[in-house]
């Protein structure tokens, strides 16, 4: 605990005043607090956060041979750290960061910490909108920017050590995790729906090399849809379908986007479709629901 509270020294010298936009915590239907938009280390030092961010922070031991390595060219990078306080992964993985820019003698203030909601209305979203155009599907998202450009990113989890992967990150030799992603996201943003609908059975083959999962666009196309873009998130979610055709949940996933849109008989077929991978009886009584609608 004592080189945490070095730390929010450092802070508190560098930085000391805030505008009333950070730290500003929410509490959900459960009666839990969370963080959202802009927070800072003093934060998340105050109970409730502090139980495992302390805990955390304090029991991580960074590898000085890798801290000795990537001290001095860190200190030429900006951050952009987006985390959830409700977020496991985040709890585990963010005070570690922060150890690591301590031990790094990081500039505090080159360091931009952003919580992100759970709730389905903002998933994955800021009070402040800085999750915006930065494709954060997964957290914590570590962005490290370099003369105003991104170079690169650590997605949720390290590949080895947060240190390591920061290492290979600076000598340009990185490669976050769910790339499939990120090609999607390109895809997206740079050519359009229309594009993955008439291209989507050739993008299967490249999308099949990158992609472990069904979850990985999943996550993603639900970031898009509960941001407003519902047209590329269920475009999305119809590629993942030829993507994991064996998969019952990836016609689950797509069935229940298209009731939200009220795209009724489009849902039932989609959902008959996933009962004929696995006998599920929520979905029966999902579409008996939905035809009586009709």
């Amino acid at each position: 605990m004592k080189k945490t509270l070095l730390l929010f020294s450092f802070l508190i010298i560098a930085a000391p005043t805030f505008s009333q936009t950070f730290n500003q915590e929410i509490v959900n239907t459960k009666g839990t607090a969370n963080l959202t938009g802009k927070i800072n280390f003093e934060k998340l030092n105050t109970a409730p956060y502090n139980k495992w961010f302390s805990e955390n922070y304090d029991s991580y031991a960074p590898k000085e041979e890798i801290i000795n390595a990537i001290k001095t060219d860190l200190q030429s990078y900006t951050i952009t750290l987006f985390m959830g306080t409700w977020c496991g992964d985040s709890k585990r993985e963010v005070p570690r960061f922060y150890k690591i820019l301590n031990t790094c003698e990081f500039p505090i203030d080159r360091l931009t910490t952003v919580a992100v909601e759970a709730d389905r209305e903002h998933y994955k979203q800021s009070a402040g909108g800085e999750q915006e155009g930065l494709n954060i599907h997964r957290v914590p998202t570590f962005i490290f920017y370099k003369d105003g450009k991104e170079v690169n990113r650590i997605v949720e989890s390290p590949k080895t050590s947060i240190e390591e992967d920061i290492k290979d990150i600076l000598s340009g030799n990185y490669t976050p995790n769910y790339s499939g992603v990120t090609k999607m996201n390109t895809i997206i943003e740079t050519l359009g729906t229309d594009y993955l609908s008439k291209n989507s059975e050739n993008l299967v083959n490249e999308f099949s090399s990158i992609s472990e999962s069904l979850y990985e666009l999943n996550t993603y196309a639900n970031v898009l849809f509960f941001a407003g873009k519902e047209k590329e998130a269920v475009e999305i979610l119809k590629f993942n379908t030829l993507l994991f055709p064996n998969e019952a949940d990836a016609y689950v996933s797509l069935a229940n986007k298209l009731v939200i849109t009220e795209n009724i008989s489009d849902a039932i077929d989609i959902y008959e479709r996933s009962l004929k991978l696995q006998k599920n009886e929520k979905i029966n009584m999902k579409i008996k629901e939905l035809k009586n609608s009709l």
